[in-house]
């Protein structure tokens, strides 16, 4: 079954929605947008470094992901905006580790791959990696679900509840730092914090509660990643851009389904 590479890049799209779909509730919620946009960004240095030391990729887009989030962490409130602070680190790791990768001169590697993604490519190992990750995410937010969604609507009440806000945060950097690493193989650095808020985005209008949208964005993203492979498969487009692309469409419909609702519950 495995020797199919559309299934293996199936398997490797679910997966990789698994991880990122309920995640990207809490980036919603949170508004941290910028900070998966800053830790997707600074993958593409591990796998620089990843590569110069024989090292595997995963493992370098991880422990480079982490360092980032420590970073933002501790040099926040420090006299910089957030915005900047992360516009910074975002854009000089990124510039940083495709110089670093230029060097690597006994090493061939696809730069377009890693930006955007190559899921084709799949190995029976990186299914291993994209499921064990995914596996460790949704069993990490399903742990502190309760502890995380505190913290997020309101940190004085989480402290109240004995809640640590700062604790929860870190889970929600460990398990970010995760998905960039276990996603960086499917839709690229540039394309990873899409495939972590559109899918939220497209269902909170609809969502009644914080259960209901992280399984409806799970449900969506899993969709779409198939849906995006299979039209990639069918026009020769590229599948990592394709299936942002049908996620990104899914939210047009959801935004003009909610538009269209409010409406008509205004006129009545």
């Amino acid at each position: 079954m495995l020797d199919d590479f559309m299934t293996r890049a199936a398997l490797a799209g679910i997966g990789t929605a698994l991880a990122a779909a309920p995640l990207g509730c809490f980036v919603v919620w949170r508004r941290m947008a910028y900070f998966g946009d800053a830790t997707a960004h600074a993958a593409i240095l591990g796998v620089a470094l990843s590569l110069a030391f024989s090292l595997p990729v995963f493992a370098g887009a991880l422990v480079v992901a982490l360092v980032m989030a420590t970073l933002v962490a501790l040099m926040s409130g420090r006299g910089y905006a957030m915005d900047t602070l992360l516009g910074v680190l975002a854009h000089s790791a990124l510039a940083f580790g495709l110089v670093a990768v230029s060097f690597l001169q006994t090493v061939r590697i696809d730069v377009m791959a890693y930006l955007f993604g190559d899921i084709l490519s799949v190995s029976r190992g990186d299914l291993g990696v994209i499921w064990g990750g995914a596996a460790i995410v949704v069993a990490l937010v399903a742990w502190r679900w309760s502890a995380l969604l505190t913290a997020t609507l309101n940190p004085d009440l989480a402290r109240a509840a004995g809640i640590d806000p700062k604790r929860e945060e870190l889970v929600l950097t460990l398990a970010l730092a995760l998905v960039v690493a276990v996603a960086i193989k499917v839709v690229g650095v540039l394309l990873i914090t899409a495939m972590l808020i559109i899918p939220a985005a497209a269902v909170r209008p609809f969502s009644r509660t914080p259960e209901a949208m992280g399984l409806s964005a799970t449900v969506l993203a899993m969709a779409a990643s198939f849906g995006g492979l299979r039209l990639s498969y069918q026009f020769d487009t590229p599948t990592g851009p394709t299936i942002v692309c049908v996620v990104a469409i899914c939210f047009g419909i959801s935004s003009v389904a909610a538009g269209l609702t409010r409406h008509g519950r205004a006129r009545s």
